[in-house]
């Protein structure tokens, strides 16, 4: 079953009609059926991208391409994903370093008040 990544919520697994690669299929999910039909056009768009690109008319080919291109896709995206999060990390080690700094620094030269006995 299909989920829309958004975890598991209390509804009940239902049936939507895809065509795919002039192939239609009964997809169960219980996730949202808008976002199904989403995912199968946008799988269709690739098929039909590779299939005008290449001479083979086997559907098998052009899927297996197209999963390949996805993946590319998946792969580069995910890529980014990690050196923009690893970029985030280092940019915020390096403010919370300036942080303490600061903090330090004005803890340094606030003046010291001594108590005394009376």
């Amino acid at each position: 079953m299909l989920n829309n990544g958004k975890g598991k919520t209390d509804t009940v697994a239902q049936s939507i009609r895809v065509e795919i690669y002039n192939q239609t299929y009964n997809i169960r999910s219980d996730g949202d059926n808008d976002y199904i039909l989403r995912l199968a056009e946008y799988v269709d768009g690739k098929m039909r991208e590779i299939s005008s690109g290449t001479l083979t008319v086997d559907s098998l080919k052009v899927a297996i391409l197209a999963a390949l291109h996805i993946a590319d896709e998946f792969h580069q995206l995910r890529n980014q994903q990690q050196q923009s999060d690893s970029q985030l990390a280092s940019r915020s080690a390096e403010c919370a370093e300036m942080l303490d700094r600061v903090l330090k620094y004005r803890d340094s030269s606030a003046p010291q008040e001594v108590e005394t006995e009376q």
